[in-house]
């Protein structure tokens, strides 16, 4: 975290409502330069609806959503993109047709300066920019290890396996040269291996790379490991937040998940 006293985000009495029904209520919280923060809560608590909100993805009905003290508000998603936020998805989005390489590459278009001049007369500015973003995509790649680079960069993303996939969709992410990364259930879907390397990837990414991380997600031992900070949705508004230590054995907390025991026993283990 930097000395800043300022946050890098700040959501301020966010709320949002689809045909009457809300989604989110009056939330309000702040995400620090440097910070890694889990947002857990039952299904249907608002979790991904406050990333989509975040992301542009939904209209807001009322509040604010500041980066960097600058609302986010009228913006689409490519401009919230170049701002620098970036997101993954709970379900993996990813253009399966394209390569590898291409994807990570595809991505970075909200930084590119060159137009469709450049392009049609391939112009040195162009050709110079386009050796830079693929330098920056095979950086990304680079980081989950031989997986994603060498003779893979341009086999299309449809061959990859699942695991592959969801790194695929935060090296892309991470190509956008964010300042926050949103996360959406990162490991849902993996083994146990697989989610417990990933675990140690978000660390990295973080301590490495300097991005600040939000992510959502249902596996306590994930929260537990990395978070500097859960937030607890609950019917779209926050019910508590603190160290996991402190969260996990909040009453209100074991409550609302209906009793389910994952958060009382991952809270004995820690």
């Amino acid at each position: 975290m930097n000395g800043s006293s300022v946050p890098l985000l700040e959501i301020r009495d966010l709320s949002i409502e689809f045909g009457g029904l809300k989604a989110v209520n009056g939330l309000n919280m702040e995400v620090n330069d440097g910070e890694i923060v889990s947002v857990i809560g039952p299904n249907g608590a608002g979790k991904t609806t406050l990333f989509n909100a975040i992301s542009a993805m939904v209209p807001i009905t009322s509040g604010d959503i500041l980066f960097e003290s600058s609302s986010l508000l009228g913006l689409d998603a490519n401009q919230v993109t170049a701002r620098g936020i970036a997101r993954t998805f709970q379900n993996v989005r990813l253009f399966t047709n394209m390569t590898i390489l291409e994807n990570v590459m595809v991505a970075q278009h909200c930084r590119t300066r060159q137009g469709a001049f450049g392009a049609l007369l391939y112009t040195r500015a162009f050709r110079r920019e386009e050796d830079e973003i693929r330098a920056r995509g095979e950086e990304a790649l680079s980081f989950f290890g031989s997986r994603l680079v060498g003779f893979r960069l341009n086999q299309p993303a449809s061959v990859l396996s699942y695991a592959n996939r969801r790194r695929l969709e935060i090296a892309r992410a991470m190509a956008t040269q964010p300042k926050l990364l949103l996360l959406d259930e990162p490991v849902a879907g993996m083994n146990p291996v697989e989610s417990a390397e990933l675990t140690r990837l978000i660390g990295r990414l973080r301590d490495e790379w300097g991005f600040a991380i939000i992510f959502i997600e249902h596996d306590m031992s994930v929260v537990r490991e990395v978070s500097d900070r859960v937030i607890v949705l609950n019917h779209g508004e926050l019910l508590t937040e603190g160290l996991y230590a402190d969260v996990s054995v909040d009453p209100r907390v074991v409550e609302a998940y209906l009793g389910q025991e994952t958060i009382v026993e991952d809270a004995i283990k820690s």
